[in-house]
């Protein structure tokens, strides 16, 4: 066990002891902890640092973690609901099927994560980054990307409705078999992104952006049209 600096390692923390903890005050860095399965909910655990953390199955719901950083942990399942995390830091970790619904995600950031599954509702995103991030089925309703970049994002069969694309630049990443109803693409750049899987019904949704002339030839095949 570590404890030098603030800095907490190989251990397993109950709810309580993690109070205990937080009443002290400062900033903590966790590594190699487990709060697997804990009830975490409301803590005040701004600008902690969590480094290989094991927290699968944890309720984080209204906790407050602005500034909050996440390197490599395994956080699947968790829920974030209503949390503050407002210019949280997420690298390389894993976070399929956790919940974020009405979340603070304000000028937060997710790098090489999985979010596979993860269900986004009434969040609030200005300045939200997503990079090289798999959200393979994700819901993520009416969220904006507006004027994005958008680097290696695996959209694949997640739910887009309403999400607003205007002037993206995707470079790279995928959009195949996802649920576009009401997406707007006005403007943005999908010549590098995986349009596979387009249905005729969908297409209308793509009016005013730019595709190569690959996806166009790819895209007509898809929709049963021959290309002379």
């Amino acid at each position: 066990m570590n404890t030098h600096n603030n800095t907490l390692s190989d251990l397993t923390l109950t709810r309580a002891q993690l109070e205990d903890l937080c009443a002290h005050g400062g900033a903590l860095r966790f590594e190699n902890c487990d709060f697997q399965g804990s009830d975490l909910a409301r803590l005040d655990l701004q600008d902690c640092q969590f480094i290989r953390c094991q927290l699968a199955d944890v309720s984080l719901h209204g906790a407050r973690l602005a500034r909050s950083v996440w390197q490599s942990c395994r956080v699947g399942r968790a829920d974030f609901g209503a949390a503050d995390l407002l210019e949280a830091q997420f690298h390389s970790c894993d976070l399929n099927n956790s919940r974020w619904c009405r979340s603070k995600l304000g000028a937060a950031k997710f790098q090489d994560c999985k979010l596979t599954g993860a269900v986004f509702e009434d969040v609030a995103q200005l300045g939200l980054e997503f990079s090289n991030t798999l959200l393979i089925g994700t819901s993520m309703r009416r969220m904006s990307f507006r004027k994005a970049k958008l680097v290696g994002l695996d959209f694949s069969e997640a739910d887009l409705c309403a999400c607003d694309f205007r002037d993206a630049v995707f470079e790279g990443g995928s959009l195949r078999d996802a649920v576009l109803t009401d997406a707007r693409f006005e403007g943005a750049d999908l010549r590098e992104a995986d349009l596979g899987g387009l249905k005729l019904t969908a297409a209308k949704y793509f009016k005013g952006a730019t595709i190569s002339s690959r996806q166009a030839a790819m895209l007509a095949r898809e929709l049963g049209l021959l290309v002379a």
